[in-house]
């Protein structure tokens, strides 16, 4: 039964059931006089309705050194009394301390026999100060680094009774031999029966006022628990190596046997990691034979994969290893729970981020599984329900945002009006629209992670300029690109006398259709009355146009075929007519003649406002391809070329001549309006057939369409009249050579923070409406830094997006790990606040879109970093950590 109870006790435990579970811990300071065991010990809470959190008990001295200033709080002493009435069984009494000079003098003169009981999330909180001070490499530490002593007894539970007196105020708990093993009762045994001093604990944890009460009444509303009721309880040991090293702790406890410890070479163990150290350690007492486990790092824990959950790994590692944040949920901040708020989770992201966080700097835990935080954090954002792959970046922008909302220190959020600058001093303003800002939200994220804006809009008809402060919590840097390319164009003319050209120009590899117009307009020498429209050609047809200029370049592939067309920009606002060539080729299908069309070369095309009939698109067309008409003396050539290659065939000759005879006719002739030579038709619509244009009837339009697409059947006659190589001469953008290989540069993280801060205009999708036009402006936008956060996270766009094509920039990014220093780019002049920034997390992307893998680089200490790949933890060098795989980068303060 006593099993059986134990395993229904820790599967509700893991349920999240309330529960106080006394978890034990590593001790640090013990002194030569220190005559009990220095394992700390834990005890837990098995009934629910008591409603506690998770407790330690800890060695007093070990917790006092390690506090802050803003850790101490008021402490109720306990007596305790250890007594053993027969073998098999001891009786603890604990009693409230009510003697305030003895209390004085406790404080004052502690000894080794007082304890500290704090939280769980305060203990962990202290080794984790503990480890960061590195104070651990003489004494704790040295069961992290030493091969002979850096393991740690198997964890051992002990089953306690315990009867809770409200009339006298104090606990009896009885651990029974016959509850618990015969090794584990030996075990309590040494370390609650003592001949020396009495044990005093300290409740810094305010949990045991729930247990020690002078009034039954004030027990839980829910409470099941009757006067001198006994209550089960487990007490889970992890007793430290029996050996202590001399350097600042206890020496070696005298009643305990040496023991001889042998171990093979290696390094220590790491969550993930495959170099091992196998600890075998022979002890002479009652526990020869444990076997001991190495112990794990603090924080370095992986997180098991779900299912293409590495995205949401790599950014809870980065914000795992955030100092203040760790220390915020390591502590008591579930009272900052904001309950009442709409836009968050009633806690719950706050309550499964922490509970994770905390799983995750346990010592010597296993990989986590991150399932319970995972569905928590798909009810505040539902895209993240499922197991599809998905962005880290916009996974920590969801999760701050829930983590804020959750803990809103704001209950009431009070209205106030936005007010522009209108003159007013920049400080002021800045100051006013912060302290505007805190009103409404205040939390650890805002304290850590936000800083603020200055964003100016000058509308560009009549000047006026708006100046605001807004907040944010990470830079998108945009990655401009240091390696140029080189693309080949088609240049029409619509002038009807020049024929195309063929330009290679070079542009930026990630530039934009703005760079690509200028380059090209100036290799072609445009004229000041003329603009380019760039369109791709896919089939002979205009597949897509490239009219806004900031559409990337990335977007255009090396295979493709583009045409620039020169236009007059008094033109503009006509209509556009695309002329489209095609052929009719005949064949026969079940003995009945059929034609088959294609397109053919380049199509040309002008804006054109006076058309009305058929005669006005023959006459426009004729015009656009007068410059491929051949001469007579060429169609001869041509006409004679064919005579010899036929010359065998004298019908085929004799046809020959006629086509030749009525090709070489009067231009009277070509332009006199017969439908032999070109026929125009509409494309057809929704299975519609083409409608043809008839010369002389005007088009069946009222207004002509802002583009008009005109199919152009060509005869047999023209084709040999005009020159259509010239026509078709269309190269692709770029044709690489074999064994060509483009170098790539790296670009330093400060011309990404230039390019983020250039003052642009805003685009079409983003008009601004202008208080003095009163209607939407494309305004130019210039943003600055005011204020810095804490904690500053650097998003680099390497993933693009357009209408048609989607890409991620491989460009190496060249980032400071010590001295990231944005002084020169604060735009408030009388910050006084430190501007250098230290790098202490990664979050990087391998891979492609669509899929890809997500790992993170932590620092740990001051020089050591770590890989972390989900469940694998691996120590790297910091010259692994600058690579093209950089996503988010995490910058502290210093």
């Amino acid at each position: 039964m006593t099993r059986l109870y134990s395993s229904l006790t820790r599967f509700f435990s893991l349920l999240s059931l309330s529960t106080l579970r006394l978890f034990n811990s590593l001790s640090r300071f013990f002194r030569p006089f220190l005559s009990m065991d220095s394992s700390p010990y834990t005890l837990r809470f098995n009934d629910p309705d008591f409603g506690l959190d998770r407790v330690y008990l800890l060695p007093y001295r070990w917790w006092s050194e390690l506090q802050c200033e803003g850790d101490r709080v008021e402490g109720v002493v306990y007596t305790v009394l250890c007594n053993s009435d027969s073998e098999f069984e001891i009786l603890l009494h604990l009693k409230k301390e009510e003697d305030c000079e003895k209390i004085k003098r406790l404080e004052l003169g502690f000894s080794g026999r007082q304890y500290a009981l704090v939280s769980e999330g305060t203990w962990l909180r202290a080794l984790k100060r503990y480890n960061d001070f590195n104070n651990a490499m003489k004494d704790f530490g040295s069961l992290l680094h030493s091969e002979s002593e850096g393991c740690l007894p198997d964890l051992f539970p002990l089953q306690l009774g315990i009867f809770v007196s409200w009339e006298t105020n104090s606990l009896v708990a009885k651990i029974s031999q016959k509850e618990n093993g015969a090794e584990f009762y030996k075990k309590a045994c040494y370390i609650f029966i003592s001949e020396y001093n009495q044990v005093h604990i300290w409740d810094f944890s305010g949990q045991t006022t729930q247990l020690f009460m002078n009034d039954k009444a004030k027990l839980p509303d829910n409470s099941t628990i009757q006067p001198e009721k006994e209550v089960l309880l487990e007490l889970q040991v992890h007793g430290l190596s029996d050996s202590v090293r001399d350097n600042g702790c206890s020496e070696m406890i005298a009643d305990r046997s040496q023991m001889e410890t042998s171990s093979h070479s290696g390094s220590v163990t790491m969550n993930g990691c495959t170099e091992s150290v196998i600890c075998n350690v022979k002890q002479t007492n009652s526990f020869q034979g444990n076997i001991c486990k190495a112990i794990r790092s603090l924080g370095l824990t992986g997180l098991q994969n779900l299912g293409n959950t590495c995205f949401m790994n790599s950014a809870i590692q980065c914000l795992a290893h955030t100092p203040k944040l760790v220390d915020f949920f390591l502590g008591e901040y579930s009272k900052e729970i904001n309950y009442e708020n709409p836009l968050g989770m009633n806690g719950e992201l706050a309550l499964a981020f922490g509970d994770l966080l905390r799983r995750l700097w346990v010592p010597g835990a296993n990989p986590v599984s991150p399932r319970t935080f995972k569905m928590k954090l798909a009810n505040f954002a539902p895209r993240f329900s499922g197991y599809s792959q998905q962005d880290t970046q916009e996974l920590l922008a969801f999760l701050l945002d829930g983590l804020h909302e959750d803990l809103n220190r704001v209950k009431r959020k009070p209205y106030h009006e936005v007010k522009d600058a209108d003159g007013r001093p920049d400080d002021e303003v800045a100051e006013e629209y912060w302290r505007n800002y805190l009103a409404r939200n205040d939390s650890i994220v805002v304290d850590l992670f936000q800083g603020q804006f200055r964003s100016t809009l000058v509308c560009p008809m009549c000047k006026k300029v708006s100046v605001t402060f807004d907040p944010f919590m990470y830079l998108s840097l945009p990655l401009p690109s240091t390696t140029m390319r080189t693309m080949t164009l088609t240049v029409m003319r619509t002038d009807g006398i020049t024929m195309p050209s063929v330009f290679t120009i070079t542009v930026p590899e990630r530039g934009t259709v703005k760079d690509l117009i200028g380059a090209l307009s100036a290799s072609c020498s445009l004229g000041d009355d003329e603009t380019l429209l760039v369109a791709e050609i896919y089939k002979n047809r205009v597949f897509r146009f490239f009219e806004e200029p900031s559409d990337s370049l990335a977007d255009i592939k090396d295979l493709e075929k583009l045409a620039a067309y020169r236009l007059q920009k008094n033109s503009e606002a006509s209509p556009l007519v695309v002329f489209v060539h095609e052929l009719a080729e005949k064949y026969y299908f079940s003995g009945k003649e059929r034609f088959d069309y294609r397109s053919f070369g380049i199509p040309v095309m002008a804006r054109l406002s006076n058309i009305s009939d058929g005669d006005d698109v023959r006459r426009e067309f004729l015009k656009l391809i007068d410059p491929f008409m051949m001469s007579n003396e060429d169609i001869l050539d041509e006409c004679d070329k064919e005579e010899d290659a036929n010359k065998k065939h004298s019908e085929d000759d004799e046809m020959g001549e006629a086509t030749s005879s009525a090709a070489v006719g009067s231009d009277e002739e070509s332009n006199s309006g017969t439908e032999d030579d070109f026929e125009f038709y509409l494309p057809g619509m929704q299975g519609i057939g083409n409608a043809k244009i008839k010369l002389n009837e005007p088009l069946p339009f009222t207004v002509l369409p802002g583009k008009l697409e005109v199919l152009v059947l060509w005869s047999d006659k023209m084709l040999k009249k005009y020159d259509t190589y010239h026509l078709n001469m269309l190269p692709e953008v770029f044709k690489p050579q074999q064994f060509t290989k483009r170098t790539q540069e790296s670009i330093s993280i400060y011309k990404c923070l230039e390019a983020f801060l250039k003052e642009e205009p805003l685009g079409p999708e983003d008009m601004w409406h202008c208080p003095t036009c009163k209607e939407p402006q494309q305004a130019t936008k210039k943003l600055d830094l005011w204020r810095l956060p804490e904690i500053l996270v650097v998003h680099l766009k390497r993933f693009s997006y357009s209408r048609f094509f989607k890409n991620k920039l491989q460009t190496l990014v060249d980032f400071p790990t010590n001295d990231l220093d944005f002084s020169s780019y604060i735009a408030h002049g009388n910050n006084q606040s430190s501007n250098g920034y230290m790098l202490y997390a990664i979050s990087c992307h391998y891979g492609g879109l669509g899929g890809g893998h997500y790992t993170a680089f932590v620092r740990y200490d001051h020089d050591t970093w770590y890989e972390f790949d989900d469940s694998r933890v691996v120590p790297v060098s910091e010259e692994m950590i600058q690579t093209s795989a950089a996503y988010v980068l995490f910058y502290k303060k210093v």
